[in-house]
């Protein structure tokens, strides 16, 4: 007999994924249009005059970084906006009220914003192979830094959903904080080339450590240890879990 918890997790699962892949013209293919205009112009017009950077074609060094920046976006967006939507519309309250954990709950829309983060970074990989020659040099690495960074963002939308009063809300923190962390976050640049001052300050940004691991594992350079990396992902994952945990359980923010 299947798990009742297990058929409410893998329902909202289902659903989240059905949603943004019923709406792909606005979750699939604008990722994927904007990634091609930054290939063209920063890879192709902008990097045939930088040159190399950390010793590799400039198109290879900041393809890791855009396809970390898709995943990161489309994550985030996809639990916030969903999650709201859910709470705006009153539906959410028939599911606080179910008998249901409110881990899975959580569990649920992650998976959903981790989906969708996952497969946007797919296509703009696939795009990638047109402009540029990708092998994977650490596919471990590869492949949980980005479920990882996935998980984190998602838990992160969703604790913006929760705090939302109105559907401007939610776009604030991608416009005005994500957005800026993402182009300082070391996708266009090494860190190692600043001021030995501004490299210290580009290592408070959380992002400057998931671009840089990602990269690790595409193309084998970092400017950030590894190790220590993986330390601040798994931190990020506890913390903003136990937060997002805390809010429903208390139900802070879930009404509109």
């Amino acid at each position: 007999m299947t798990h009742p918890y297990w058929v409410a997790f893998s329902s909202i699962v289902v659903k989240e994924v059905r949603r943004f892949l019923r709406i792909w013209p606005q979750t699939l293919l604008p990722p994927a249009i904007t990634m091609v205009l930054y290939f063209v112009i920063f890879g192709n017009l902008i990097g045939s005059r930088i040159g190399e950077m950390g010793g590799f074609d400039y198109m290879q060094f900041i393809v890791p970084g855009l396809i970390m920046m898709t995943v990161i976006t489309n994550a985030y967006g996809n639990v916030s906006s969903s999650f709201f939507s859910n709470k705006f519309q009153r539906s959410l309250e028939e599911l606080m009220v179910a008998p249901v954990p409110n881990w899975v709950i959580l569990s649920g829309f992650v998976i959903g914003g981790v989906a969708r983060g996952l497969a946007c970074g797919i296509i703009v990989m696939l795009l990638s192979l047109w402009f540029s020659k990708l092998v994977v040099s650490h596919i471990f690495v590869t492949i949980s830094v980005i479920l990882l960074t996935a998980i984190v963002f998602s838990i992160a939308g969703l604790i913006n959903a929760i705090f939302a009063t109105k559907f401007d809300d939610v776009t604030i923190v991608p416009t005005f904080i994500l957005t800026p962390l993402t182009y300082l976050g070391g996708v266009f640049y090494s860190v190692s080339l600043l001021p030995e001052f501004w490299q210290w300050v580009s290592k408070l940004n959380p992002i400057l450590y998931m671009v840089n691991t990602f990269r690790y594992g595409i193309i084998g350079v970092s400017d950030i240890p590894v190790a220590t990396a993986y330390a601040m992902l798994g931190l990020f994952v506890i913390v903003l879990g136990s937060w997002a945990m805390y809010l429903l359980n208390t139900g802070r923010g879930l009404r509109t």
